[in-house]
């Protein structure tokens, strides 16, 4: 009588947009998503598989809402399920269990960048023949005409760097708001794109194989 009872209780169920899990590894519904209920019907659901990575599932897997609430029905008959959130989860298979930055593409992107904005800058002086402007200016103001005006140029230079800092909003690996500097809106902006592009193949893929069933 009471498992009759927990089980016609409501369970509320809000995805998570990502997870990592291991190869090999049994998804269990409290990997993919956050459950509100009864605490034992919590419990349970919890550890309610809903798939077991495959060799063949690649390095990303999508587990969608409707795979959700089937697995509840079966498990626990009569419980009403309210959804929140993303209709879907994507997993990343990862042999570690987490996702670690690769050192040596992390350096070789940081070489990349760091000469490739020192060269578009080069370039960007030269097209508007900057030495040109800094010496004019440096005569405009001392009244004298200098091949090099050192006392532009060096606070020039130091005030490229410190505004990079506070355009990006990093200034000794402390925030100065909470406001998201732009790289970090690209990033994410980018990350959006990626995971829209793979969950549209994910169930493209998906439909496909269940036609292919279906036909069979």
């Amino acid at each position: 009588m009471e498992r009759s009872e927990e089980a016609s209780g409501t369970v509320y169920v809000r995805m998570r947009r990502r997870a990592v899990v291991r190869p090999g590894a049994v998804v269990r519904l409290g990997d993919v998503a956050r459950l509100v209920a009864d605490r034992r019907l919590q419990q349970r659901l919890e550890q309610l598989p809903l798939h077991k990575v495959a060799a063949g599932d690649g390095n990303l897997l999508l587990i969608d809402m409707l795979q959700v609430v089937q697995a509840i029905r079966e498990a626990e008959p009569g419980t009403v399920i309210e959804t929140f959130g993303e209709p879907h989860v994507l997993l990343e298979i990862s042999p570690a269990g987490e996702v670690k930055p690769r050192k040596i593409m992390l350096v070789l992107a940081w070489l990349l960048l760091f000469f490739g904005s020192g060269m578009a800058m080069m370039n960007f002086h030269a097209d508007v023949n900057m030495p040109a402007v800094q010496r004019r200016i440096t005569e405009l103001i001392t009244g004298k005409d200098g091949a090099h005006p050192w006392l532009f140029q060096i606070p020039y230079s130091l005030g490229v760097g410190l505004g990079m800092l506070l355009f990006f909003d990093r200034l000794l690996r402390k925030r100065l708001n909470d406001e998201p500097n732009p790289l970090e809106v690209e990033m994410f902006m980018y990350q959006e794109n990626v995971n829209h592009y793979v969950i549209t193949e994910e169930y493209r893929k998906k439909h496909e194989d269940r036609t292919g069933r279906d036909g069979a």
